[in-house]
């Protein structure tokens, strides 16, 4: 990213707009379940601090659909932020509304705002050139920081940039060298694990790592339309009958390309999806009618831990379990902790996605693989070699 980033250009003194990506969830207590999003976003915030500049930050918060929703405010996350960086954030609520703008045009050097939800706004998600203009009135120049939300033409994705000087932020910057280097890099036996419902979801990438990785681990419900062409039996878990012949094509280009594939071998099963049910690991392949898959057995890890501890490179997207429930999250927190086992001797680990940041973060091993990266969509079409509509709108800004 060659004079692409904050580090390429003078910011001292600047009022800069970032977009981040704080889409963070908050339990009964309202508590952060997961600050990672916003730690991540840290390196960037203190480097414009260092540089006395005046810090606009702009993110979403789930989908509330262009309505005001106060349960999705990003209020309680400036409170938390302020935490972090040790000093003020200032919240403003309506930006379109003429008092609060002074807010944030009467800032001073080394000040943050948080402005809220921008997704409160049906203009953001369908791009609207005139919310986007309003939003770079603001500032001098802007930093797209927000990884996750790149592959979005969104306003504040690619409707800013036509309005403003755009580069990267530290985080943005991160991401791309890493995966980057994944891809091109490599070390072998590299190995995938994939996870997640549907295989619709994952297809392009599945398809485009066949052609370099050397294994392919494939869990979560995706696994049960694969086990369905084998013939075995499911039960009442979720599978996709109208893509048992994309599955029938991935074993088939899979074994073309020489990559082993492994499905889960036993299961726990429960009968409803709750937190009250009973569960019960099967002996085998085969789930009984009436009982829902919802996490690897036993077996499953012991058959998949020797193919992780072989590997040198491990890209890991996706849970293998029904993880939001703590009895069903077991065989992703142990796969979590076997990741990092070997990243300690030296393998190169990278997990990816927004579910798979909050089962590594449960797991304790945020810190303890090679990268762990924050986006979901957005790192799965990189990784399928799509030009993501964020980083092209920084590529076309260069000087």
């Amino acid at each position: 990213m060659n004079k692409l980033t904050i580090r390429d250009w003078d910011l001292k003194n600047k009022t800069v707009l970032v977009r981040v990506d704080y889409n963070v969830s908050f339990n009964e207590k309202g508590e952060i379940v997961d600050d990672t999003r916003l730690r991540l976003t840290l390196p960037t915030l203190k480097y414009l601090l260092e540089n006395n500049c005046r810090i606009i930050l702009i993110s979403h918060r789930w989908r509330p659909k262009g309505k005001v929703v106060p349960s999705l405010s990003l209020k309680p996350v400036a409170k938390y932020l302020a935490q972090l960086l040790n000093r003020k954030v200032v919240f403003v609520s309506d930006y379109r509304n003429k008092n609060r703008e002074e807010i944030i045009k009467e800032m001073r050097n080394g000040q943050v705002v948080l402005l809220e939800n921008l997704r409160f706004y049906p203009e953001e998600e369908v791009n609207d050139l005139n919310f986007a203009k309003h939003l770079a009135s603001f500032a001098d120049i802007f930093v797209q920081d927000a990884f996750g939300t790149v592959h979005r033409l969104h306003a504040s994705v690619v409707g800013i940039p036509k309005f403003l000087f755009t580069v990267a932020g530290l985080l943005l910057e991160k991401e791309i060298l890493h995966l980057t280097d994944m891809i091109e890099n490599a070390e072998h036996p590299f190995l995938a694990i994939i996870g997640g419902n549907k295989i619709s979801s994952k297809i392009g990438i599945i398809k485009n790592l066949l052609n370099k990785i050397d294994s392919l681990i494939i869990g979560g419900g995706m696994a049960y339309t694969f086990l369905k062409t084998y013939g075995a039996k499911v039960g009442n878990s979720i599978w996709e009958a109208d893509k048992l012949d994309l599955a029938q094509e991935i074993l088939h280009l899979a074994k073309e390309k020489n990559v082993r594939l492994f499905l889960p071998l036993d299961h726990i099963i429960a009968q409803t999806v709750t937190p009250e049910t009973e569960i019960k690991e099967t002996e085998d392949i085969d789930i009984p009618d009436g009982w829902i898959g919802v996490d690897i057995g036993p077996l499953s890890v012991d058959r998949f831990a020797p193919i992780i501890a072989k590997a040198k490179t491990i890209f890991w997207n996706g849970p293998l379990g029904i993880f939001e429930i703590d009895k069903f999250a077991s065989g992703s927190l142990k796969i979590a902790r076997l990741i990092a086992q070997v990243t300690e001797r030296g393998t190169i680990t990278i997990a990816g996605g927004g579910a798979t940041v909050t089962v590594a973060t449960r797991a304790g091993i945020q810190d303890k693989v090679s990268h762990l990266s924050t986006g979901g969509g957005a790192a799965l079409e990189f990784l399928e070699g799509k030009e993501l509509p964020g980083i092209a709108a920084i590529k076309n800004k260069e000087k």
